[in-house]
């Protein structure tokens, strides 16, 4: 249509034709908006002002809660890092590959056939990246990872498009960034190895590094902090702890800047504030509570970073930002090699600052502490910002995912991932009927009732009662009395849907996810 100002029609339907183009794009970005999950590591439920804290400081944190739907009941799958990475990534619980904690040397967990979050967003068209922690292994099974080569398989074999990786943890070996496949400033004449012993890596012509003491938590020292693990070259290669909050920073920053054209799904894994806490010297002294506090404000740094740059890119009202953590909080001390200091990790240390808040244990254990995280989903326009009791777990992403953008998900695919969009979004405030949290061993969470079966077997880890337990969460969030006795109908039921459960492909299209299994018991 030609435009004139002798045309009539024109005063009517300019006005129509530019209405109609904002309903489009406001389709459009209901459809397709960009994603970024920021991913915490070991912050437990009450690490963050929202939730509680009032001994750090986390103000980027809680400015984004206040834009967003925060969870009061939203969950990790699993009380370590690597079964909870696992399945956010793939929608499969951890425990039914027999995924555990991945040590330094381990091949990729995830096979390079499965249906990942990072493909569902590559299907749908975005751009994907990865920054950060990986601890998912890396190379061919049976053959680990190839150091001083190409490490592939990884995460572009998974869906990434791109990836600037910590490839295990920042407490194990080897202490080196990964770019794409290969380690980041290797100098090919001090190659890296990598083993559970000294003498398996020590080789000529590689840098030594010196072993921790007999009686140590860690193995080795790498940048006199304790590792586990063993490792030797890659001098020119290692990371400083101390700015590596910064560097994972810019790279964040630099994927948003370089795919503020398109479509993008960004899954930001941080470091912090996983053991051993080195923030920056621009944090330290920023709480009373020591290296972990002062890691805890570097993340909220990260955050507000990482939100900024969504500001300035234009990117805001087009974006879903998740903040949440792969599991609670730890309960460790150890001291730093090099400065002597004994840095405390227990979140009930008696100096007035709860990790956990209110709920029993955290990381490795699996009370509410354990899988009970922070978990908050700031949409503008769409996410009417509000604090949602809904129970929602990171598994679910996936298929919720699938359901905004329109991905139909095969049975095999995603296969414990249940589409619990309109819980994200606030519109259902009631959540799952039912949740497995994974520790050593499985629990059952239907409404406010928990089941955690006993297990002598793992009870000198500390993290898994001896005798059946059935806690009210109504009345004992902290799970203090167990109710067994005075419910043992209940607690048999329980006892047999989790081993359905447990036994079973996957949640999603079994019958066992119907509610009416679960009407009698909540």
């Amino acid at each position: 249509m030609i435009l004139s100002m002798n045309n009539p029609w024109q005063a009517i339907f300019l006005p129509l034709l530019v209405i109609l183009a904002s309903v489009g794009n406001a389709v459009a970005d209901r459809t397709q908006p960009n994603v970024v999950i920021i991913y915490g590591d070991d912050v437990g439920y009450a690490d963050v002002g929202v939730n509680g804290a009032t001994k750090i400081a986390t103000p980027n944190i809680d400015a984004l809660a206040a834009q967003s739907l925060n969870f009061t009941d939203g969950h990790c799958s699993a009380s370590t890092c690597t079964p909870s990475r696992f399945s956010l990534l793939t929608g499969v619980h951890a425990f039914r590959q027999g995924v555990r904690i991945a040590p330094p040397n381990a091949s990729l967990l995830i096979s390079t056939e499965a249906f990942t979050l990072p493909r569902l967003f590559e299907q749908a068209g975005y751009e994907t990246g990865i920054v950060g922690k990986w601890h998912l292994g890396l190379g061919e099974k049976g053959q680990g990872p190839k150091w001083n080569g190409e490490l592939k398989p990884g995460p572009l074999e998974l869906g990434f498009d791109s990836a600037f990786l910590l490839p295990t943890t920042n407490d194990r070996v080897p202490c080196v960034y990964v770019d794409g496949h290969r380690v980041v400033n290797l100098d090919s004449n001090d190659p890296i190895h990598v083993g559970g012993k000294a003498n398996d890596v020590n080789k000529p012509g590689s840098t030594q590094y010196p072993t921790a003491k007999k009686d140590a938590f860690y193995s080795s020292i790498v940048n006199g902090i304790g590792r586990i693990g063993y490792m030797s070259g890659g001098k020119s290669a290692l990371w400083d702890d101390y700015t590596m909050a910064d560097v994972f920073a810019e790279k964040a920053v630099e994927f948003i800047a370089e795919n503020s054209d398109k479509p993008f799904f960004l899954f930001f894994s941080s470091q912090d504030i996983h053991i051993p806490n080195a923030p920056n010297p621009r944090f330290q002294g920023s709480t009373n509570l020591g290296a972990r506090g002062d890691a805890m404000v570097q993340l909220d740094w990260t955050v507000g970073a990482i939100i900024a740059e969504l500001d300035k890119q234009g990117l805001t009202d087009n974006t879903i930002v998740i903040f949440t953590s792969d599991n609670g909080p730890t309960h460790h001390d150890d001291t730093c090699e090099s400065t002597k200091e004994v840095r405390r990790y227990s979140p009930k240390s008696g100096d007035g600052h709860d990790a956990s808040g209110i709920w029993r244990g955290g990381k490795y254990e699996i009370y509410e502490g354990g899988t009970r995280v922070p978990l908050m989903i700031r949409w503008p326009h769409q996410i009417e910002p509000s604090t949602s009791a809904a129970m929602v777990n990171q598994i679910d992403f996936i298929a919720s995912f699938a359901e905004l953008l329109n991905v139909d998900l095969a049975p095999h695919q995603a296969s414990d991932s249940r589409n619990t969009l309109a819980s994200f979004l606030g519109e259902d405030r009631r959540g799952l009927a039912f949740m497995l949290e994974e520790s050593l061993g499985a629990a059952l969470r239907v409404g406010d009732w928990k089941y955690i079966p006993g297990s002598v077997s793992i009870r000198p880890e500390g993290f898994f009662p001896v005798e059946d337990c059935l806690y009210n969460l109504s009345d004992d969030p902290s799970e203090q009395n167990n109710v067994v006795a005075q419910h043992p109908e209940r607690a048999t039921a329980m006892a047999a849907q989790l081993k359905k459960l447990v036994n079973s492909k996957g949640i999603r299209n079994q019958e066992i996810e119907k509610e009416s299994v679960f009407s009698g018991l909540q």
